[in-house]
Protein backbone atom coordinates (compact mmCIF):
# COMPACT_ATOMS: atom_id res chain seq x y z
CA UNK A 1 0.00 0.00 0.00
CA UNK A 2 2.91 2.08 0.85
CA UNK A 3 4.66 1.83 -2.57
CA UNK A 4 1.01 2.08 -4.27
CA UNK A 5 1.04 5.70 -2.48
CA UNK A 6 4.67 6.65 -3.14
CA UNK A 7 4.01 6.12 -7.12
CA UNK A 8 0.97 8.09 -6.63
CA UNK A 9 2.63 10.57 -5.24
CA UNK A 10 5.62 10.83 -7.20
CA UNK A 11 4.02 10.58 -10.70
CA UNK A 12 1.08 13.21 -9.60
CA UNK A 13 3.57 15.88 -8.71
CA UNK A 14 5.46 15.59 -11.73
CA UNK A 15 2.16 15.89 -13.70
CA UNK A 16 1.91 19.42 -12.03
CA UNK A 17 4.80 20.60 -12.85
CA UNK A 18 3.11 21.06 -16.30
CA UNK A 19 -0.42 21.28 -15.72
CA UNK A 20 -2.14 23.97 -14.29
CA UNK A 21 -5.51 22.07 -13.32
CA UNK A 22 -5.34 19.42 -11.16
CA UNK A 23 -8.36 18.21 -13.23
CA UNK A 24 -6.45 17.89 -16.51
CA UNK A 25 -4.25 15.28 -15.17
CA UNK A 26 -5.93 13.04 -11.97
CA UNK A 27 -9.49 11.35 -12.51
CA UNK A 28 -9.86 13.00 -9.51
CA UNK A 29 -13.80 12.93 -9.17
CA UNK A 30 -15.32 12.79 -6.86
CA UNK A 31 -13.85 14.64 -4.57
CA UNK A 32 -12.33 17.79 -6.64
CA UNK A 33 -14.65 20.36 -8.55
CA UNK A 34 -12.67 21.65 -11.40
CA UNK A 35 -14.62 24.26 -12.68
CA UNK A 36 -13.91 26.77 -9.63
CA UNK A 37 -11.07 28.64 -8.94
CA UNK A 38 -10.74 30.62 -5.61
CA UNK A 39 -9.33 33.55 -5.01
CA UNK A 40 -6.38 34.20 -2.88
CA UNK A 41 -8.12 31.23 -1.29
CA UNK A 42 -11.48 32.97 -0.82
CA UNK A 43 -13.90 30.74 -2.32
CA UNK A 44 -17.39 32.13 -0.45
CA UNK A 45 -16.96 35.35 -0.38
CA UNK A 46 -19.93 36.80 0.99
CA UNK A 47 -23.65 36.61 2.11
CA UNK A 48 -25.12 35.94 -1.97
CA UNK A 49 -22.27 33.46 -2.77
CA UNK A 50 -23.01 31.45 -0.11
CA UNK A 51 -26.66 31.31 -0.28
CA UNK A 52 -25.40 30.63 -4.30
CA UNK A 53 -23.48 27.62 -3.00
CA UNK A 54 -26.54 26.54 -1.04
CA UNK A 55 -28.47 26.54 -3.56
CA UNK A 56 -26.44 24.65 -5.61
CA UNK A 57 -26.17 22.04 -2.53
CA UNK A 58 -30.89 21.96 -2.82
CA UNK A 59 -29.68 21.65 -6.53
CA UNK A 60 -27.86 17.99 -6.18
CA UNK A 61 -30.99 16.56 -5.92
CA UNK A 62 -31.40 17.39 -9.83
CA UNK A 63 -28.91 15.14 -10.32
CA UNK A 64 -29.13 11.49 -12.15
CA UNK A 65 -29.17 9.43 -9.16
CA UNK A 66 -31.58 11.45 -7.17
CA UNK A 67 -34.11 12.06 -10.45
CA UNK A 68 -33.62 8.72 -11.43
CA UNK A 69 -30.89 5.75 -10.27
CA UNK A 70 -32.13 5.84 -6.65
CA UNK A 71 -35.73 4.78 -7.70
CA UNK A 72 -33.74 2.40 -10.61
CA UNK A 73 -31.75 0.83 -7.15
CA UNK A 74 -34.65 1.08 -4.19
CA UNK A 75 -37.29 -0.83 -6.76
CA UNK A 76 -36.21 -1.43 -10.20
CA UNK A 77 -33.68 -3.89 -9.04
CA UNK A 78 -36.35 -5.07 -6.18
CA UNK A 79 -39.53 -7.39 -6.53
CA UNK A 80 -41.61 -4.63 -6.92
CA UNK A 81 -40.45 -3.42 -9.86
CA UNK A 82 -39.30 -4.67 -13.47
CA UNK A 83 -37.08 -2.29 -14.31
CA UNK A 84 -37.87 -2.36 -17.88
CA UNK A 85 -36.86 0.83 -20.76
CA UNK A 86 -34.53 -0.16 -23.11
CA UNK A 87 -30.97 1.18 -21.53
CA UNK A 88 -28.83 -2.32 -22.00
CA UNK A 89 -26.69 -0.90 -18.78
CA UNK A 90 -29.91 -0.83 -16.15
CA UNK A 91 -30.70 -4.17 -17.19
CA UNK A 92 -27.15 -5.33 -15.56
CA UNK A 93 -28.99 -4.28 -11.86
CA UNK A 94 -32.35 -6.05 -12.40
CA UNK A 95 -30.36 -9.13 -13.42
CA UNK A 96 -27.85 -9.02 -10.81
CA UNK A 97 -25.23 -8.69 -13.27
CA UNK A 98 -23.34 -5.90 -12.62
CA UNK A 99 -20.25 -5.27 -14.26
CA UNK A 100 -17.62 -2.86 -12.93
CA UNK A 101 -17.36 -0.81 -16.24
CA UNK A 102 -21.16 -0.51 -15.96
CA UNK A 103 -21.62 3.01 -17.32
CA UNK A 104 -24.85 4.15 -15.24
CA UNK A 105 -23.52 2.62 -12.18
CA UNK A 106 -20.58 4.76 -12.28
CA UNK A 107 -22.60 8.21 -13.12
CA UNK A 108 -23.83 6.98 -10.18
CA UNK A 109 -20.72 6.66 -7.98
CA UNK A 110 -20.04 10.35 -9.68
CA UNK A 111 -23.40 11.98 -8.64
CA UNK A 112 -23.14 10.89 -5.23
CA UNK A 113 -19.41 12.09 -4.67
CA UNK A 114 -19.41 15.01 -6.53
CA UNK A 115 -23.01 16.18 -4.34
CA UNK A 116 -21.11 15.30 -1.19
CA UNK A 117 -18.23 17.56 -2.81
CA UNK A 118 -20.34 20.27 -2.75
CA UNK A 119 -21.69 20.20 0.33
CA UNK A 120 -17.96 19.87 1.63
CA UNK A 121 -17.95 23.21 -0.33
CA UNK A 122 -20.23 24.84 1.83
CA UNK A 123 -19.15 23.18 4.76
CA UNK A 124 -15.46 23.94 4.34
CA UNK A 125 -15.59 27.87 3.17
CA UNK A 126 -18.66 29.32 4.92
CA UNK A 127 -16.94 30.78 7.32
CA UNK A 128 -15.27 32.83 5.19
CA UNK A 129 -18.40 34.84 3.96
CA UNK A 130 -17.85 38.09 5.50
CA UNK A 131 -21.60 40.11 5.30
CA UNK A 132 -23.41 36.48 6.59
CA UNK A 133 -24.76 36.25 9.74
CA UNK A 134 -23.87 33.41 12.57
CA UNK A 135 -27.36 32.65 12.69
CA UNK A 136 -27.56 32.00 8.65
CA UNK A 137 -24.11 30.42 8.55
CA UNK A 138 -25.01 27.35 11.16
CA UNK A 139 -28.18 26.59 9.25
CA UNK A 140 -26.39 26.45 6.56
CA UNK A 141 -23.76 24.02 8.24
CA UNK A 142 -26.83 21.98 9.37
CA UNK A 143 -28.15 21.94 5.96
CA UNK A 144 -25.27 20.85 4.05
CA UNK A 145 -24.16 18.55 6.65
CA UNK A 146 -27.25 16.45 6.37
CA UNK A 147 -27.25 16.12 2.83
CA UNK A 148 -23.64 15.18 3.16
CA UNK A 149 -24.87 12.34 5.34
CA UNK A 150 -27.64 11.09 3.35
CA UNK A 151 -25.62 10.67 -0.21
CA UNK A 152 -22.88 8.99 2.25
CA UNK A 153 -25.68 6.51 3.35
CA UNK A 154 -26.59 5.77 -0.11
CA UNK A 155 -23.54 5.00 -1.15
CA UNK A 156 -22.46 2.47 2.02
CA UNK A 157 -25.46 0.97 1.03
CA UNK A 158 -24.88 0.53 -2.51
CA UNK A 159 -20.20 -0.28 -2.32
CA UNK A 160 -19.97 -1.32 1.79
CA UNK A 161 -16.70 0.12 2.20
CA UNK A 162 -16.11 3.55 0.47
CA UNK A 163 -14.90 6.99 0.77
CA UNK A 164 -15.21 9.28 3.20
CA UNK A 165 -15.37 12.79 1.32
CA UNK A 166 -15.16 16.09 3.73
CA UNK A 167 -12.70 17.77 2.01
CA UNK A 168 -12.98 19.99 -1.26
CA UNK A 169 -9.93 20.51 -3.29
CA UNK A 170 -9.85 23.32 -5.91
CA UNK A 171 -6.18 23.46 -6.73
CA UNK A 172 -3.00 21.00 -6.93
CA UNK A 173 0.44 21.93 -6.31
CA UNK A 174 4.03 20.31 -5.26
CA UNK A 175 3.44 22.78 -2.26
CA UNK A 176 0.10 21.49 -1.25
CA UNK A 177 -0.06 17.63 -2.21
CA UNK A 178 0.58 16.25 0.89
CA UNK A 179 -2.33 18.02 2.37
CA UNK A 180 -4.43 16.80 -0.29
CA UNK A 181 -3.43 13.61 -1.32
CA UNK A 182 -5.92 11.57 0.75
CA UNK A 183 -8.68 13.65 -0.77
CA UNK A 184 -7.41 13.25 -4.40
CA UNK A 185 -6.68 9.24 -3.85
CA UNK A 186 -9.50 8.06 -1.25
CA UNK A 187 -9.18 5.01 0.00
CA UNK A 188 -12.50 2.83 1.10
CA UNK A 189 -13.42 3.02 4.41
CA UNK A 190 -15.00 0.38 6.74
CA UNK A 191 -18.43 0.38 6.90
CA UNK A 192 -18.53 1.17 10.62
CA UNK A 193 -16.28 4.36 9.97
CA UNK A 194 -18.57 5.56 7.17
CA UNK A 195 -21.63 5.17 9.21
CA UNK A 196 -19.43 6.93 12.48
CA UNK A 197 -19.23 10.01 10.07
CA UNK A 198 -23.14 9.77 8.64
CA UNK A 199 -24.06 9.82 12.16
CA UNK A 200 -21.92 12.81 13.25
CA UNK A 201 -23.00 14.95 10.06
CA UNK A 202 -26.82 14.07 11.34
CA UNK A 203 -26.24 14.98 15.06
CA UNK A 204 -24.44 18.50 13.49
CA UNK A 205 -27.80 18.89 11.77
CA UNK A 206 -29.80 18.23 14.76
CA UNK A 207 -27.87 21.00 16.17
CA UNK A 208 -27.61 23.51 13.51
CA UNK A 209 -29.95 23.12 10.89
CA UNK A 210 -33.23 25.01 10.65
CA UNK A 211 -36.16 23.19 12.38
CA UNK A 212 -38.79 20.85 11.01
CA UNK A 213 -41.23 23.45 9.66
CA UNK A 214 -39.65 23.94 6.68
CA UNK A 215 -39.87 21.02 4.63
CA UNK A 216 -38.03 21.58 2.01
CA UNK A 217 -34.92 22.04 3.52
CA UNK A 218 -32.76 19.64 5.24
CA UNK A 219 -33.90 20.16 8.75
CA UNK A 220 -33.41 19.05 12.50
CA UNK A 221 -36.67 16.31 11.84
CA UNK A 222 -35.30 15.23 8.83
CA UNK A 223 -31.89 14.29 10.76
CA UNK A 224 -33.73 12.55 13.02
CA UNK A 225 -35.41 10.62 11.04
CA UNK A 226 -32.22 9.80 9.06
CA UNK A 227 -31.14 8.77 12.70
CA UNK A 228 -33.66 6.39 12.92
CA UNK A 229 -33.27 4.80 9.69
CA UNK A 230 -29.25 4.44 10.14
CA UNK A 231 -29.00 2.93 13.73
CA UNK A 232 -31.63 0.42 12.04
CA UNK A 233 -29.25 -0.05 8.88
CA UNK A 234 -25.58 -0.36 10.30
CA UNK A 235 -24.16 -3.33 11.30
CA UNK A 236 -25.30 -4.69 14.28
CA UNK A 237 -28.45 -2.35 14.35
CA UNK A 238 -28.53 -0.19 17.66
CA UNK A 239 -32.48 -0.68 17.80
CA UNK A 240 -32.93 1.82 20.98
CA UNK A 241 -31.39 3.97 18.78
CA UNK A 242 -33.68 3.59 16.05
CA UNK A 243 -36.56 3.56 18.43
CA UNK A 244 -35.14 6.80 20.57
CA UNK A 245 -35.31 8.89 17.04
CA UNK A 246 -38.64 7.72 15.66
CA UNK A 247 -40.44 8.45 18.36
CA UNK A 248 -38.87 11.91 18.32
CA UNK A 249 -39.82 11.99 15.24
CA UNK A 250 -43.52 10.74 16.11
CA UNK A 251 -43.65 13.56 18.62
CA UNK A 252 -43.15 16.26 16.63
CA UNK A 253 -46.27 16.99 15.20
CA UNK A 254 -46.47 14.93 11.93
CA UNK A 255 -49.93 13.03 11.49
CA UNK A 256 -51.15 10.35 8.34
CA UNK A 257 -52.48 12.10 5.73
CA UNK A 258 -56.74 10.89 5.76
CA UNK A 259 -56.46 10.55 1.72
CA UNK A 260 -53.37 8.51 0.73
CA UNK A 261 -53.24 10.06 -2.46
CA UNK A 262 -52.70 13.51 -1.35
CA UNK A 263 -49.74 12.40 -0.46
CA UNK A 264 -48.27 12.75 -4.02
CA UNK A 265 -51.13 14.93 -5.96
CA UNK A 266 -48.97 17.55 -5.74
CA UNK A 267 -51.31 19.77 -4.26
CA UNK A 268 -50.93 19.02 -0.73
CA UNK A 269 -46.86 19.55 -0.93
CA UNK A 270 -45.11 20.17 2.48
CA UNK A 271 -48.22 18.42 4.05
CA UNK A 272 -48.89 17.15 7.78
CA UNK A 273 -47.06 13.57 7.10
CA UNK A 274 -44.24 14.72 5.30
CA UNK A 275 -41.14 15.32 7.13
CA UNK A 276 -38.28 16.53 4.43
CA UNK A 277 -39.29 16.49 0.89
CA UNK A 278 -37.22 17.31 -2.58
CA UNK A 279 -39.04 20.36 -4.07
CA UNK A 280 -39.12 20.02 -7.91
CA UNK A 281 -39.93 23.38 -8.62
CA UNK A 282 -40.27 24.16 -12.03
CA UNK A 283 -38.03 23.78 -15.18
CA UNK A 284 -36.32 26.92 -14.70
CA UNK A 285 -35.37 25.96 -11.21
CA UNK A 286 -32.18 23.99 -9.44
CA UNK A 287 -34.06 21.24 -9.44
CA UNK A 288 -36.55 20.76 -12.41
CA UNK A 289 -37.88 17.47 -12.24
CA UNK A 290 -37.55 15.52 -14.94
CA UNK A 291 -38.49 12.30 -13.26
CA UNK A 292 -41.86 11.30 -13.96
CA UNK A 293 -41.19 10.67 -17.75
CA UNK A 294 -38.55 8.23 -16.72
CA UNK A 295 -41.94 6.01 -15.31
CA UNK A 296 -45.11 7.56 -16.99
CA UNK A 297 -45.97 7.80 -20.60
CA UNK A 298 -46.62 5.62 -23.44
CA UNK A 299 -44.42 7.20 -25.70
CA UNK A 300 -41.85 4.94 -24.54
CA UNK A 301 -41.28 1.66 -22.41
CA UNK A 302 -40.47 3.20 -18.62
CA UNK A 303 -38.80 2.25 -16.22
CA UNK A 304 -40.05 0.17 -13.12
CA UNK A 305 -43.04 -1.36 -14.16
CA UNK A 306 -45.13 -2.55 -11.00
CA UNK A 307 -44.65 -5.94 -10.52
CA UNK A 308 -47.01 -8.81 -9.99
CA UNK A 309 -45.65 -9.26 -7.00
CA UNK A 310 -47.24 -5.39 -5.84
CA UNK A 311 -50.13 -6.05 -7.53
CA UNK A 312 -51.06 -9.32 -5.63
CA UNK A 313 -50.15 -7.97 -2.82
CA UNK A 314 -52.44 -4.65 -2.99
CA UNK A 315 -55.23 -7.40 -4.65
CA UNK A 316 -54.66 -10.10 -1.38
CA UNK A 317 -54.94 -6.92 1.13
CA UNK A 318 -58.01 -5.52 -0.71
CA UNK A 319 -55.50 -2.10 -0.31
CA UNK A 320 -57.77 -0.21 -3.41
CA UNK A 321 -56.24 3.38 -2.24
CA UNK A 322 -52.55 2.63 -2.68
CA UNK A 323 -52.77 0.61 -5.65
CA UNK A 324 -54.85 3.41 -7.34
CA UNK A 325 -52.29 6.01 -6.10
CA UNK A 326 -48.96 3.71 -7.09
CA UNK A 327 -50.65 2.59 -10.09
CA UNK A 328 -51.97 3.51 -13.23
CA UNK A 329 -52.50 1.84 -16.66
CA UNK A 330 -52.78 2.03 -20.22
CA UNK A 331 -53.28 0.58 -23.80
CA UNK A 332 -49.22 0.37 -25.36
CA UNK A 333 -47.86 -0.68 -28.59
CA UNK A 334 -45.48 -3.21 -26.57
CA UNK A 335 -45.25 -6.45 -24.47
CA UNK A 336 -43.10 -8.69 -22.64
CA UNK A 337 -43.18 -11.20 -20.11
CA UNK A 338 -44.57 -9.58 -17.71
CA UNK A 339 -47.51 -7.42 -18.55
CA UNK A 340 -49.68 -7.87 -21.90
CA UNK A 341 -50.21 -4.10 -23.74
CA UNK A 342 -53.90 -4.12 -23.09
CA UNK A 343 -54.09 -2.63 -19.87
CA UNK A 344 -50.26 -2.36 -19.21
CA UNK A 345 -49.11 -0.68 -15.58
CA UNK A 346 -47.31 2.28 -14.97
CA UNK A 347 -45.50 3.44 -11.52
CA UNK A 348 -48.07 6.57 -10.89
CA UNK A 349 -46.47 7.88 -7.87
CA UNK A 350 -44.50 10.75 -9.90
CA UNK A 351 -46.98 12.47 -12.12
CA UNK A 352 -46.58 15.84 -12.47
CA UNK A 353 -45.18 16.54 -15.79
CA UNK A 354 -44.59 20.21 -15.46
CA UNK A 355 -41.06 19.78 -13.59
CA UNK A 356 -42.46 20.41 -10.47
CA UNK A 357 -42.61 16.96 -8.97
CA UNK A 358 -41.91 16.19 -5.34
CA UNK A 359 -40.32 12.91 -3.57
CA UNK A 360 -40.27 12.40 -0.16
CA UNK A 361 -36.58 11.70 2.35
CA UNK A 362 -38.88 10.94 5.15
CA UNK A 363 -42.56 10.99 5.83
CA UNK A 364 -44.15 9.66 8.97
CA UNK A 365 -45.49 6.18 7.85
CA UNK A 366 -41.98 5.34 6.80
CA UNK A 367 -41.44 5.88 10.50
CA UNK A 368 -44.09 4.34 12.41
CA UNK A 369 -43.07 0.94 9.89
CA UNK A 370 -39.48 1.56 10.80
CA UNK A 371 -40.07 2.13 14.43
CA UNK A 372 -42.72 -1.71 14.55
CA UNK A 373 -39.29 -3.34 12.41
CA UNK A 374 -37.07 -2.00 15.53
CA UNK A 375 -39.79 -3.34 17.65
CA UNK A 376 -40.15 -6.72 16.20
CA UNK A 377 -36.46 -6.77 16.38
CA UNK A 378 -36.76 -6.26 19.91
CA UNK A 379 -39.32 -9.28 20.19
CA UNK A 380 -42.89 -7.01 21.03
CA UNK A 381 -44.47 -8.25 18.01
CA UNK A 382 -47.75 -7.10 19.56
CA UNK A 383 -46.09 -3.47 19.74
CA UNK A 384 -44.66 -3.60 16.30
CA UNK A 385 -48.37 -4.55 14.77
CA UNK A 386 -50.17 -2.00 16.83
CA UNK A 387 -47.66 0.51 14.32
CA UNK A 388 -48.22 -1.57 11.41
CA UNK A 389 -52.25 -1.49 12.09
CA UNK A 390 -52.39 2.34 12.17
CA UNK A 391 -50.49 2.57 8.76
CA UNK A 392 -53.33 0.14 7.45
CA UNK A 393 -56.52 2.40 9.06
CA UNK A 394 -55.62 4.64 6.57
CA UNK A 395 -56.18 3.07 3.75
CA UNK A 396 -59.45 1.07 5.23
CA UNK A 397 -58.16 -2.20 5.18
CA UNK A 398 -58.34 -4.64 7.90
CA UNK A 399 -55.86 -4.71 11.28
CA UNK A 400 -53.42 -8.09 10.60
CA UNK A 401 -51.42 -10.04 13.56
CA UNK A 402 -48.58 -11.70 14.11
CA UNK A 403 -47.62 -15.02 15.47
CA UNK A 404 -44.32 -14.14 16.99
CA UNK A 405 -41.16 -11.41 16.43
CA UNK A 406 -40.19 -13.65 12.87
CA UNK A 407 -43.85 -13.50 11.74
CA UNK A 408 -44.10 -9.72 12.53
CA UNK A 409 -41.07 -8.90 10.24
CA UNK A 410 -42.16 -10.36 7.43
CA UNK A 411 -45.61 -8.96 7.75
CA UNK A 412 -43.64 -5.16 8.28
CA UNK A 413 -41.71 -6.16 5.04
CA UNK A 414 -44.89 -6.41 3.46
CA UNK A 415 -46.68 -3.66 4.63
CA UNK A 416 -43.52 -1.46 3.35
CA UNK A 417 -44.10 -2.89 -0.27
CA UNK A 418 -47.74 -1.56 -0.30
CA UNK A 419 -46.88 1.87 1.59
CA UNK A 420 -43.55 2.77 0.29
CA UNK A 421 -43.87 1.00 -3.84
CA UNK A 422 -41.92 3.31 -5.75
CA UNK A 423 -40.48 5.73 -3.73
CA UNK A 424 -37.13 4.00 -3.66
CA UNK A 425 -37.06 1.97 -0.52
CA UNK A 426 -37.94 -1.75 -1.04
CA UNK A 427 -34.37 -2.94 -2.07
CA UNK A 428 -32.77 -1.34 0.69
CA UNK A 429 -35.21 -2.48 3.07
CA UNK A 430 -34.76 -6.21 1.77
CA UNK A 431 -31.40 -5.61 2.60
CA UNK A 432 -31.79 -4.33 5.95
CA UNK A 433 -33.86 -6.99 7.29
CA UNK A 434 -31.79 -9.99 5.60
CA UNK A 435 -34.44 -10.77 3.59
CA UNK A 436 -33.03 -9.90 -0.06
CA UNK A 437 -31.50 -13.14 -1.12
CA UNK A 438 -34.41 -15.00 0.08
CA UNK A 439 -37.32 -13.35 -1.31
CA UNK A 440 -35.48 -11.76 -4.60
CA UNK A 441 -34.68 -15.31 -5.66
CA UNK A 442 -38.22 -16.17 -6.20
CA UNK A 443 -39.46 -13.40 -8.27
CA UNK A 444 -41.48 -14.30 -11.26
CA UNK A 445 -42.84 -13.50 -14.43
CA UNK A 446 -46.46 -12.64 -15.69
CA UNK A 447 -46.69 -16.60 -16.19
CA UNK A 448 -45.90 -17.34 -12.38
CA UNK A 449 -42.24 -18.85 -13.58
CA UNK A 450 -39.29 -18.03 -11.23
CA UNK A 451 -37.43 -15.09 -13.60
CA UNK A 452 -34.00 -16.97 -15.52
CA UNK A 453 -31.89 -14.29 -13.77
CA UNK A 454 -33.53 -14.13 -10.21
CA UNK A 455 -31.07 -17.10 -9.51
CA UNK A 456 -28.41 -14.32 -10.11
CA UNK A 457 -29.02 -12.98 -6.76
CA UNK A 458 -26.37 -13.62 -3.73
CA UNK A 459 -24.75 -12.26 -0.73
CA UNK A 460 -22.21 -10.55 -3.11
CA UNK A 461 -24.47 -8.95 -5.37
CA UNK A 462 -26.32 -7.18 -2.33
CA UNK A 463 -23.46 -4.40 -3.27
CA UNK A 464 -22.15 -2.66 -6.73
CA UNK A 465 -18.62 -3.19 -8.15
CA UNK A 466 -16.19 -0.44 -7.68
CA UNK A 467 -16.47 1.45 -10.98
CA UNK A 468 -13.24 0.42 -12.95
CA UNK A 469 -12.62 3.62 -14.08
CA UNK A 470 -11.84 4.56 -10.69
CA UNK A 471 -9.81 1.84 -9.78
CA UNK A 472 -7.75 2.33 -13.15
CA UNK A 473 -7.46 5.85 -11.42
CA UNK A 474 -6.41 5.05 -8.13
CA UNK A 475 -4.26 2.02 -7.03
CA UNK A 476 -5.66 2.60 -3.32
CA UNK A 477 -9.09 1.33 -4.07
CA UNK A 478 -10.00 -2.13 -4.15
CA UNK A 479 -12.62 -4.02 -5.91
CA UNK A 480 -15.38 -5.62 -3.79
CA UNK A 481 -15.34 -9.50 -3.69
CA UNK A 482 -17.42 -11.34 -6.61
CA UNK A 483 -16.26 -8.89 -9.70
Amino acid sequence: MKSVRNYLKTSAILMVLFLSSCSDYLDTTPITEDTITDNNGIVIEDAAAAESRMNAVYGTFGSGYWQLDFLLAGDGQSDNAYIGADNPAIFQYEAYQMLSTNSQMKGDWNDIYNNINTCNIVINYVDQATDLSTTRRDEMIGEASLIRALNHFHAVQLWGDCPIATQAVFSVSSENFDEVFDALFPTRKPVAEVYDQIITDCLVAIDLAPDGSNKFKANKMGAKALLAKVYATMPNPDWNKTIQYCDEVIAGGYTLLPTYDHLFDSAHEGNDESIWEVNGDGWGSPIGAWNTFMFLGTDWKKFNAPSHTLVEAFANNGDTQREASSITRANVGWADNYWSSTNYPFAYKMRDTNGNQNFYIARLADILLLKAEALASLGDAPGAMTLVNQVRARVGISPISATDASDAVYKILDERLMELAFEGDRWFDLKRMGKAVEILSQQKDGNGVVLPTASNINQNRLLWPIPQDKLDANGLLTQNPGY
